[in-house]
């Protein structure tokens, strides 16, 4: 891993409050390393650190990821009420979520247009609304 993906990682976690533990900045590293924002599962983070080198378990894996959502530094973006998957980017924007290839990317947030939202039952408020669009490839012929 590159120095400056290192560097990157540590003042990610370093921003939350989080310790940066030698494992948090080798899984940050390689989440924001490029300065770019990912859609990982915590499998494809778990490969992607075996495959440069790092000695994690997929437990802690899960644990690093959850610690960065708990403190704000990612956000978890639920598909099909299980599969998880865990989104650097904050900010409130909507998501493709790309059925034949099991795959998430932001979708455009400025061609989203909600006028209106049901009132909350008795008692309850609105903590966020999540909007992932499902796609798939449409069949040729």
């Amino acid at each position: 891993m590159d120095v400056q993906a290192i560097e990157r990682g540590t003042v990610w976690v370093g921003r939350s409050g989080l310790r940066p533990t030698r494992q948090r900045v080798a899984l940050a590293a390689l989440l924001v390393g490029d300065g770019k924002n990912r859609h990982v599962t915590a499998e494809s983070l778990f490969e992607a650190a075996k495959d440069g080198g790092e000695s994690v378990s997929l437990a802690t894996v899960y644990n690093t990821l959850r610690a960065f959502c708990d403190a704000g530094l990612m956000q978890e973006v639920t598909v099909d009420g299980s599969k998880s998957y865990f989104d650097t980017n904050v900010h409130d924007h909507p998501h493709f979520y790309w059925e034949d290839e099991d795959r998430l990317t932001d979708a455009p947030a400025d061609q989203l247009v909600i006028t209106q939202l049901p009132d909350a039952p008795q008692g309850a408020e609105i903590a966020s609304v999540d909007v992932v669009i499902r796609l798939r490839k449409k069949p040729t012929g």
